[in-house]
């Protein structure tokens, strides 16, 4: 007995899965690792750092999160999912939709230009937008602050920031999307372990600027948002608490002092 629903885990956030015939027109499920999530420090029946994702949104009844990219739709899986759960726990009332429900809404920004890695959910037939719908802005997140967040004058609850991961990419996103924040509301930003970054070997066939200093920008910018007293700043790292075992990149929350 578990808290956790390892079934629900491996089939629906850590892998996606076709339905197959075998040979003797049996079927199968087909699984398939969603993409980065070893960047999470997920597996098939772990959830890694989407775990205190998941938490936060919980605790805090965030019913509008917004995910600034993403490769695979890990996070904002979980995101909708922490929010539907919210209705079944008896905390949202009202109907239940996933989408401008009274459970809110998940709203996922990525540009999909292949900097920074390539997107696998793009098609309205993906399993992540079959199963998971939501929101899907396919801009930069510069201009989907501009033509969509302020125009349709949207505050958000949950904020993680995931996209272009240079160091002026994450301050500018944080600068744009921390305006909108709501009273109580939580920014993450993820891959600012430097450690991981520093000890992670890359092979030739990816090795490019962003593979080779995917943590520079993000956790620059976080080293310098510790010296700014309107925030509160806490990461989580857990690279070589196990080293046998996978490990996240790092996730770093952030919200205003009181």
């Amino acid at each position: 007995m578990s808290i956790i629903n390892y079934v629900l885990v491996k089939e629906f956030f850590t892998n996606n899965f076709k339905i197959k015939k075998d040979t003797n027109e049996k079927e199968f499920k087909e699984l398939s690792p969603v993409k980065y999530r070893w960047t999470h420090g997920a597996t098939d029946l772990h959830l890694g750092d989407g775990l205190l994702i998941y938490s936060a949104i919980q605790y805090m009844r965030a019913k509008v999160c917004v995910c600034l990219g993403s490769g695979g739709g890990f996070i904002p899986r979980i995101m909708s999912q922490a929010r539907m759960d919210l209705h079944d726990q008896k905390i949202f009332d009202g109907e239940k939709l996933m989408e401008w429900g009274n459970v809110g809404t998940t709203i996922l920004v990525d540009a999909s230009n292949g900097v920074g890695g390539h997107t696998d959910w793009i098609e309205k037939d993906s399993f992540y937008r079959t199963h998971f719908p939501s929101r899907v802005i396919l801009d930069t997140t510069e201009n989907a602050y501009y033509n969509f967040f302020v125009k349709e004058d949207i505050k958000i609850d949950y904020l993680h920031i995931d996209a272009g991961h240079s160091y002026d990419d994450v301050k500018k996103d944080f600068e744009l999307y921390s305006k909108i924040l709501s009273p109580n509301g939580i920014i993450s930003i993820h891959d600012t372990d430097e450690s991981f970054e520093k000890e992670h070997i890359i092979t030739d066939d990816t090795l490019d600027d962003f593979h080779q200093e995917y943590a520079n920008g993000p956790a620059k910018f976080v080293k310098e948002l510790k010296e700014n007293k309107e925030w509160e700043v806490f990461n989580f790292f857990n690279n070589g608490i196990l080293r046998d075992k996978p490990s996240s990149t790092g996730l770093t929350f952030i919200r205003k002092n009181a």
